[in-house]
């Protein structure tokens, strides 16, 4: 019940080294560890659920756990992004909604307790209700290829250009096109973009329609399709993590899996 071909885990074993984790006892059960972690996104189980083969379930979930909390997968994502060389001529902006099951939610008080400073558990941990239900906007940019850039995750009834300007600056270089749909069309957006050409169609009531040239945004289906094979992973389709930290480990650990495919010559776009 692999969940990863020899080759892949070679690619992950050596961004693992790359990392430079520090810790105790010699790790000697990473592989097993790490796949386990792996079936758990893909089959949206209980962490009790992982079968036996992968080691005990409390392991494979302290595992994760703490290397979301130590930034080990963002740095693993950002590893073999970097491997993969990014195509900047055009990049896409979007977002989906990702519903939280009810055991994503958290005790108001645990969370005060964990971040007073926020107040509220929804700006704590990227939860609000929205028109689609209690969940979490996922925004992500993607590069030419269809291969996460860059990630946000916000409240479920926030605004998508509030994650703008942190997804631009997780960007290995300008693009020359930014994509986006109408969500997108704000002057502030237009005019600051970082650099590139912004081509986001104008809204109905806009007086001036501004110019959003059909050759390039005719490609915008590449984040689509994007979001579309993460989400294929049934705990990133739902969202069952309490802490906006894990969620976000999860997602970029099923988008490195993306580069990898793409370092092996599998192209998205």
């Amino acid at each position: 019940m692999g969940m990863l071909t020899d080759d892949q885990w070679t690619r992950i074993e050596a961004g693992i080294r790359a990392v430079g984790i520090r810790g105790g006892k010699p790790r000697a059960d990473d592989r097993q560890t790490i796949e386990g972690i792996l079936w758990r996104f893909a089959n949206g189980a209980k962490w009790r659920s992982v079968p036996a083969e992968f080691g005990p379930w409390h392991r494979v979930a302290q595992r994760f756990r703490r290397w979301a909390v130590a930034g080990v997968w963002e740095k693993l994502f950002e590893i073999l992004k970097a491997a993969g060389e990014a195509q900047l001529g055009m990049v896409f902006l979007d977002g989906t909604v990702i519903r939280a099951h009810q055991k994503a939610a958290r005790r108001p008080q645990e969370a005060l307790e964990t971040a007073p400073e926020l107040k509220t558990r929804p700006a704590m941990e990227a939860l609000g209700r929205s028109k689609g239900g209690f969940g979490t906007k996922a925004v992500g940019l993607c590069d030419g290829a269809g291969r996460l850039l860059a990630l946000e995750l916000l409240p479920g009834q926030a605004y998508e250009l509030e994650a703008v300007p942190a997804l631009f600056d997780a960007l290995p270089g300008v693009p020359i096109w930014t994509i986006g749909d109408k969500g997108y069309d704000a002057a502030w957006f237009r005019d600051r973009a970082l650099g590139s050409k912004p081509a986001v169609p104008s809204r109905k009531n806009a007086k001036v329609p501004a110019d959003c040239p059909t050759w390039i945004y005719n490609n915008r289906n590449r984040i689509e399709r994007c979001w579309s094979r993460l989400k294929e992973w049934r705990a990133i389709a739902t969202r069952y993590e309490k802490t906006a930290v894990s969620f976000r480990a999860g997602i970029l650990l099923a988008a490195s899996l993306d580069w990898i495919k793409s370092l092996n010559g599998k192209v998205f776009g």
